[in-house]
C-alpha cells in the first residue's frame, strides 16, 4: 500500500506544447491517502486514463513528478512500482486454466504452492468462479475472462496500489452490482490503495471513499459522494452527478437574493459582488411545485420514472427539471416553483462561490 503524490504533474501528447490547451492533463497537485479507495470520474477524453497510465508507469509525464510514499517513481518502470492493474478489456492467458491464470502473479513472485492454492481459492470464490478453476480460459465468455482479469489484479496482498481502468465494461449488467460490492469488501478487508477509472457515476459513487471528478484535463473536485451532490465545486460536477443533473439558471446575485428575469429567489446565504457569468444551481430534488408562491413556471411534460415523477419545465426562460416524489399530486394550478434556499449554490464562470450567513456579506 502507498500514499500517492502528484507533484506539479501535467502531460501533453504534443512534442512542443505551447499553451495550456495543448495539455491533455493540466497541472495537478494532489495527495492520495494510503489505503483509500478513489474513483476517477469524468466523460470520455477528460484525462482519466492518461492519469492512470502515468501512475502505473505506462506513460511518462511531460512535467512534474509522481511519488509513492515520498519516493520519486516518475521514471521507474511499471514492474518496479509494485502495482496491479486491471484493464477495460480482459487480459488472460487462453492456454492456461482459470486456476493457473489466477495463480500466475503469485508464482511469478515465488510464493509457495500452499499459499497460492489458498489465495486462488479465496479469490475464485469472490469472483464466483470456484467451479471453473480447472477450465481453460479459451472459449470462456468475455465477462468470465474479465472476472479472471479482476481476480488476477486482486490476488496479491502486498501491492502498493490496485488500478482499475473501466473494469466492468464487458461484464454482464446483472454481475456489475455484485462485483462492485465484492471490490468494496476486498478493500475493507485488505486496505489496498485503489484507484478506479469510470465514466459511470453509479460505479464511482458506490465504489469510492472519495470521487475525483475530472473535466477537460483537470481535477475539478475531489470529495465524498455527499459533497459532490450537495456542494458541487464546478458546474460540470453539478451537471454530471445526479440523474438528472443540477439545474443551472443564469441570474444576477445581490446579497441573499438572486434575480431572474424580474423574479426574485431567496438564497440561503449572502454574497458579496459576484463577477463573470453568474448562475444559481439547484438540484431537481430540492425544487418544489407550488400553486402560487415562488418563480413562475411552465410545465412542458411529466415523465413517470417509477419511484418519482420528473417534471420537465421552463422558468425565467430556462430549462428546469423538478423531481416530484411518488404520491404527491401534480395539479393544473401548479404554476410556480420554489427552491429549498439552503440547497442553492452560486457559480461565477462555472466555479462555486462560497457564501456567508445571510446578512454578513460585505
Amino acid at each position: 500500500m502507498a500514499k500517492i503524490t502528484l507533484d506539479n504533474l501535467a502531460h501533453s501528447y504534443l512534442p512542443n506544447p505551447k499553451s495550456e490547451d495543448d495539455f491533455a492533463l493540466k497541472e495537478l497537485n494532489h495527495d492520495w491517502d494510503d489505503g483509500a479507495a478513489y474513483a476517477l470520474l469524468g466523460a470520455s477524453g477528460c484525462g482519466k486514463s492518461t492519469l492512470l497510465n502515468i501512475i502505473s508507469g505506462l506513460l511518462h509525464p511531460s512535467q512534474g513528478r509522481i511519488l509513492f510514499d515520498g519516493q520519486d517513481v516518475t521514471h521507474a518502470p511499471t514492474a518496479e512500482r509494485n502495482i496491479a492493474q486491471v484493464f477495460q478489456f480482459p487480459v488472460v492467458y487462453d492456454t492456461m486454466t482459470v486456476h493457473d491464470n489466477l495463480a500466475f502473479p503469485l508464482r511469478n513472485r515465488g510464493r509457495d504452492e500452499a499459499y497460492v492454492a489458498a489465495r486462488v481459492q479465496e479469490i475464485a470464490k469472490m469472483i464466483g468462479m470456484e467451479d471453473m478453476l480447472k477450465k481453460k480460459a479459451r472459449g470462456l465468455t468475455a465477462d468470465a475472462k474479465q472476472k479472471i482479469s479482476l481476480g488476477r489484479g486482486m490476488v496479491r496482498e502486498d501491492v502498493n496500489a490496485i488500478l482499475f481502468d473501466e473494469p466492468l465494461t464487458v461484464i454482464d449488467p446483472h454481475m456489475k452490482w455484485e462485483l462492485r460490492t465484492q471490490l468494496k469488501q476486498l478493500h475493507r478487508q485488505f486496505g489496498h490503495t485503489m484507484i478506479y477509472v469510470t465514466h459511470d457515476q453509479t460505479e464511482a459513487l458506490t465504489f469510492a471513499d472519495k470521487v475525483v471528478v475530472m473535466y477537460d484535463g483537470r481535477v475539478v473536485q475531489m470529495g465524498t459522494p455527499e459533497e459532490l451532490f450537495e456542494t458541487p465545486a464546478h458546474t460540470f460536477v453539478g451537471y454530471f452527478i445526479g440523474s438528472p443533473g443540477m439545474n443551472l439558471l443564469d441570474a444576477r446575485v445581490e446579497g441573499n437574493r438572486a434575480h431572474l428575469q424580474g423574479a426574485t429567489v431567496e438564497l440561503g446565504a449572502a454574497y458579496g459582488p459576484v463577477s463573470g457569468r453568474t448562475q444559481i444551481g439547484i438540484r431537481p430534488e430540492y425544487t418544489v411545485l407550488t400553486s402560487g408562491e415562488g418563480l413562475p413556471v411552465r410545465i412542458r411534460r411529466v415523465e413517470d420514472v417509477g419511484r418519482h415523477r420528473l417534471v420537465r419545465a421552463e422558468a425565467a426562460g430556462q430549462a428546469l427539471n423538478i423531481v416530484v416524489p411518488e404520491g404527491l399530486p401534480i395539479s393544473a394550478d401548479m404554476s410556480h416553483v420554489s427552491f429549498v434556499a439552503d440547497r442553492i449554490n452560486v457559480y461565477a464562470d462555472d466555479w462555486r462561490v462560497q457564501g456567508q450567513p445571510a446578512g454578513k456579506a460585505a
